[in-house]
């Protein structure tokens, strides 16, 4: 049996990973630990295989970012995972699971631009958030060594039942509005299960490195609300030309470029010798929905 110790309690992928990993209750133990407070530094890490680190402070500022929060994301996205990482490598740990972001490759391109990542493509941290993933992954890469692996994931947005983020903005939009612009971008997404399984195969294999998980296919913001819209019973109607005004809304606010820009990862970066991405995207949107 192997046993899996999920640090941050509450969040929507650690709680999805442990509901999904209930599947298999012989074959694994999962358990959750609180990283709020100081608590945590009492805790027994020995004879866990792998630590799953989800805890951290989500991107939510679309504008300034204050110093106090700034100061936030350094302490809990860096400091606290590189200091979870050393305690869970002294306790003999020997996998350590680290949940990075597509956002240290810099935001979304603006509204219209292209933006592929591809393996040769630098990481370039638009702001403090993005900065402080990467600055977490460097302090996890110089604890690694053959007896500690360390797994650094760069997936693009996550969605699913429950999700937090855009996904459920656009899903409120969808079952409200009769007309929707039709914009022609494409996003790299995640469908929650699929990263479920992507994690599980992460420890099956005792893999190392750096991945960049995604669905099999892209999305476009337009066709995602209308698909979403039809798993309630309701027709959108997708209405062309209405680049200009939401050219002019960029200027205003980020939102725009953050639910119609371009950030794409090549498809190629995302392959693993065994297959993740089970749902398509109209599975995932159905399963999110129902």
């Amino acid at each position: 049996m192997k046993k899996i110790l999920i640090t941050g309690a509450g969040s929507y992928i650690g709680t999805s990973f442990e509901e999904y990993m209930k599947q298999w209750p012989e074959d694994y133990q999962v358990d959750t630990l609180d990283m709020i407070g100081d608590a945590w530094k009492n805790y027994d890490f020995s004879g866990y295989d792998t630590v799953y680190h989800v805890a951290g402070i989500a991107h939510s500022d679309n504008g300034k970012i204050s110093k106090e929060k700034a100061k936030l994301y350094y302490e809990v996205n860096t400091k606290l995972t590189v200091k979870t990482a050393m305690k869970a490598k002294l306790s003999g740990v020997k996998q350590f699971i680290f949940m990075s972001s597509a956002i240290v490759y810099g935001d979304s391109a603006p509204f219209g631009k292209k933006k592929v990542i591809t393996s040769k493509t630098p990481v370039n941290p638009a702001n403090c958030y993005g900065d402080s993933k990467v600055r977490a992954e460097n302090g996890l890469k110089k604890l690694e060594d053959a007896s500690f692996k360390v797994v650094i994931l760069r997936p693009p947005m996550i969605y699913g039942k429950g999700s937090k983020g855009n996904y459920p903005i656009l899903a409120k939009l969808a079952q409200k509005l009769p007309v929707f612009p039709y914009v022609k971008n494409c996003r790299s997404m995640l469908y929650i299960e699929n990263l479920m399984l992507f994690v599980k195969l992460m420890i099956d294999n005792n893999e190392t490195g750096i991945f960049w998980p995604q669905n099999k296919e892209y999305s476009n913001t337009s066709e995602l609300v209308k698909m979403i819209a039809a798993q309630h019973g309701k027709k959108i109607v997708l209405v062309k030309g209405a680049t200009l005004p939401l050219r002019l809304m960029g200027r205003i606010t980020g939102l725009v470029d953050k639910a119609f820009g371009n950030l794409a990862y090549d498809k190629k970066m995302s392959e693993y010798k065994e297959k993740y991405q089970v749902f398509t995207l109209k599975d995932s949107i159905a399963r999110t929905e129902k």
